[in-house]
């Protein structure tokens, strides 16, 4: 299946050098909409309707132009396309282009070019130019029912009311009754026996198995059947229709018929849908079912059961509580609406807006703390769990500290011990009192192994990474992803996955950070958290800019759209570095200090700190700042009377440079996690802002320090440098050399560029500036995909066989193609085994 840059690409090369295509795909593809666009890049073009007899063929294609255009040819009678793909043959090799469009599986023995759907990219910039003040939440639920089909998300998109696109009002069901794909549809229902339609609407409800003949439906392109008998509505967003078109009646026979042959929770779920009215008793069943069910399926029980009691808040919290971990958002606020007195409901409402816009965020769960405390410590812990989170991605702790020091908790259990040591470390943190943040942090780290809860979990790996344990902190983050998936809680999946790519980040360890934040990112997307999944592009866009990779850190910031604060410091981190390895010193310090000095309310305390090791090496290799990146120092703070701040930002001249307060906090940190590879990093800072003696002692220390890698290698390139500039050129070189090793080893091409460059002016000679290899210049993981792909395996097969996601593999694979030079699996195979 081609996405569109592959379409559109495709078509190009048939407009320009002749040649067949018959674009293939399910209604509603675009498959129109390329003809259109090669007619406005093609003159004269020449269209032939589907609905035109053998003669109409015949007169048009008689007539000369340079593009012939032939929509919905499956229209067309036998004899008519006959002549056509006679015609194809007969002018193949000739400037003439023939451009057909049919549904999938077509094209006969004319070249294909099958259309798959939207990615979820693509999609997500479609429904913004159809409903610019989307809300994500509700963007990522039309996502999800269009199937990345463009016509079925401009038709849901395009009729959506100001209130259902804020996410107030529920999404109206199926398609809108005007929209051409809806009507298309309905009028190919309508031409099915009565039979299949019956079929069709048990399928609709519950897909687990095809019921009763599907034969019509396949025929009618409907419907596609594996050989396993899986069954996929073509478009996806068929299965909505065919429950709208369906009488109540039917509906209701359905549900009673399927509930006849099921059990459990699936068999109560369908006699709920099947009763009109109230049923208390029938409501008590299905929420004690619900209560150990998956969060998809305890979702729609729990919204059944709400239907049926006599005071629905309770199920209605329970409904909006599953939906969000089930992964569909769009689904919780009209039913928080219901209750928005409650504390939970605003606690929830709160979580979902909370990267978007944390400030609000935090407020309304500072709010819900407040109410809890005296009355639920487990709700109040909840609470100021998430408010801590807002806290530090906003920058402002507000009277967070306040509400923490009035919490007292009994319980003696891990799990509540951990969140009540997360939040008064938080506290402690935000007052200025950092040494014992570290305390609670580190009693936090010890707590984990005893705790199941996936949310505690991911909150124990930012505490990791808080005191520098980042290693720890990624073990209990892929913990707490394995554990979120496997109970179904899509929603926690993006978030733990998040959690390990900064703790392999911080670790140095790029691959398996690039790794764990690809499979973030379409996590992310799948559960309807674009907010998330844009961070999680950003922080690729840092991942590539860390190694010097400017195609795709660029590619990186450019999908991650710019309505979010974080995506937005991200990108410019990401592009800071890739200005920082090509020399240009001064951009990379005025984009990095931006990020340090963010205003309150903008900008994650934890970005700030971990930008301040490049920020030092851009602005010591730049030379002093502009003066808009000089600041008061209060202008670093959360707010100006906040006491942590002070502390953390006050300087003797009091108008002292982002550079020296910002140094000042990194120093401090590092120097209070006690773990050597940030005592290296802060030795490497040091070392670039001291004098010419000291320098030496501190690159010593930071070598001493640091283990294998890359920050080993950027130290050495940053030391080698300083000892050519001071003439010590035969020690420069012993340096020098060793970091053009290790940054080739890594793949960090245009690090080790600049290493070889300082290596020769050095004195080396340019024969030995770069290392010759054994073997293609790969990375270890790049090798071994290589290698299986070389060997004929489908990057589908990698992945499993190396416990990857087929993105990664993608992903790497780009990589090792750009690297060698290659453009396609044989060609790999035939520089690696020939």
């Amino acid at each position: 299946m081609a996405g569109r840059a592959e379409a559109t690409a495709a078509i190009e090369r048939a407009l320009r050098d002749g040649g067949t295509l018959v674009v293939t795909g399910e209604p509603g593809s675009g498959r129109t909409s390329l003809l259109r666009w090669a007619a406005a890049r093609a003159c004269p073009a020449l269209w032939v309707p589907g609905y035109a007899d053998e003669i109409c063929v015949q007169r048009l294609l008689a007539r000369g132009a340079a593009l012939y255009l032939v929509d919905d040819a499956d229209l067309l009678d036998p004899p008519s396309w006959r002549l056509i793909k006679r015609f194809a043959r007969r002018f193949a090799g000739s400037p003439v282009t023939l451009l057909a469009a049919g549904p999938l599986g077509f094209a006969g023995d004319l070249p294909p070019l099958p259309l798959g759907p939207l990615d979820d990219h693509a999609a997500h910039t479609l429904v913004l130019r159809v409903a610019p003040d989307i809300s994500d939440f509700v963007a990522a639920g039309l996502l999800r029912r269009a199937g990345g089909n463009p016509s079925a998300l401009t038709a849901l998109a395009g009729t959506l009311s100001l209130p259902q696109r804020r996410g107030f009002a529920p999404l109206p069901p199926g398609l809108p009754r005007d929209s051409a794909l809806g009507q298309r549809l309905r009028a190919s229902l309508s031409a099915l026996p009565p039979a299949t339609r019956s079929a069709l609407l048990l399928l609709a409800i519950d897909d687990r198995e095809p019921f009763g003949d599907l034969e019509a439906a396949e025929a009618a392109g409907l419907v596609t059947i594996s050989a396993t008998g899986g069954v996929r509505f073509v478009p996806p967003v068929l299965r909505e229709v065919i429950y709208e078109e369906a009488s109540s009646a039917a509906r209701r026979e359905a549900h009673l018929a399927l509930a006849g042959i099921t059990d459990g929770l699936p068999a109560l779920v369908h006699r709920a849908a099947a009763t009109a009215g109230r049923d208390p008793q029938l409501s008590r069943d299905l929420g004690a079912a619900a209560a150990g069910a998956a969060p998809s399926q305890a979702a729609i029980a729990f919204r059944y059961a709400a239907a049926l009691a006599d005071d629905p808040a309770g199920p209605l919290l329970s409904a909006a509580r599953e939906f969000w971990l089930a992964g569909r958002p769009d689904e919780v606020v009209p039913l928080v609406q219901r209750v928005s007195a409650y504390p939970r409901a605003r606690s929830l409402i709160a979580e979902i807006g909370l990267r978007s816009d944390p400030l609000p965020a935090r407020d309304a769960l500072l709010d819900v703390a407040a109410e809890l405390i005296p009355v639920d410590t487990e709700g109040a812990l909840s609470a100021l769990l998430l408010a801590g989170e807002a806290c530090c991605r906003a920058g402002d702790p507000g009277r967070y500290a306040a509400l923490v020091s009035r919490l007292e908790v009994a319980d003696p259990a891990p799990a509540a011990a951990l969140a009540h040591r997360q939040v008064r470390g938080l506290g402690a943190l935000l007052r200025g009192q950092h040494d014992e943040s570290f305390e609670h942090f580190r009693a936090v780290l010890a707590l984990a192994p005893r705790v199941d809860d996936p949310v505690l979990l991911v909150a124990a790996a930012m505490a990791g990474i808080m005191v520098g344990q980042d290693r720890r902190g990624a073990s209990f983050a892929a913990r707490a992803a394995s554990l979120a998936f496997a109970a179904g809680a899509h929603a926690l999946v993006p978030a733990a996955l998040e959690a390990v790519a900064y703790a392999e980040l911080a670790a140095g360890r790029y691959d398996a950070a690039t790794t764990a934040a690809l499979d973030g990112a379409a996590a992310a997307r799948r559960s309807g958290r674009l907010d998330l999944a844009d961070s999680l592009l950003g922080l690729l866009a840092v991942l590539a800019g860390l190694v010097g990779d400017r195609p795709t850190g660029e590619r990186r910031c450019r999908e991650a759209t710019a309505r979010h604060a974080e995506a937005r410091d991200l990108t410019d981190w990401a592009r800071a570095l890739l200005d920082l390895v090509e020399g240009h010193g001064a951009s990379a310090a005025e984009r990095l200090a931006a990020i340090v000095a963010a205003p309150p309310g903008r900008g994650s305390s934890l970005l700030r700190v971990a930008v301040i090791p490049h920020l030092v090496e851009a602005a010591v290799g730049a030379g002093p700042l502009s003066a808009e990146a000089r600041i008061p120092p209060a202008g670093l703070s959360s707010a100006p009377e906040d006491p942590a701040a002070r502390h953390l930002f006050a300087t003797a001249s009091g108008a002292a440079p982002v550079l020296d307060s910002a140094a000042t906090i990194f120093d401090h940190w590092a120097g209070r996690t006690g773990e050597a590879p940030w005592l290296a990093i802060r030795a490497r800072c040091r070392a670039l802002r001291a004098g010419d003696e000291a320098a030496d002692d501190h690159f010593r220390e930071a070598l001493r320090r640091h283990d294998a890698g890359f920050a080993r290698a950027h130290t050495e390139l940053l030391y080698g440098r300083h000892l050519r500039r001071h003439r010590h050129h035969l020690e420069a070189r012993t340096h020098l050399r060793q970091a053009v090793e290790t940054f080739h080893r890594l793949d960090a091409d245009p690090w080790a560029a600049q290493a070889a460059r300082e290596l020769r002016a050095a004195g080396e000679r340019a024969s030995a500036a770069v290392p010759v290899t054994a073997g293609p210049p790969l990375t270890a993981q790049q090798a071994q995909i290589a290698g299986l792909v070389a060997g004929g395996a489908t990057n589908r097969e990698v992945a499993q066989q190396l416990h990857l996601s087929t993105r990664t593999v993608d992903h790497h694979l780009r990589n090792v193609f750009a690297r060698l030079g290659v453009r396609s699996r044989t060609e790999l195979a035939r520089i690696l085994y020939e």
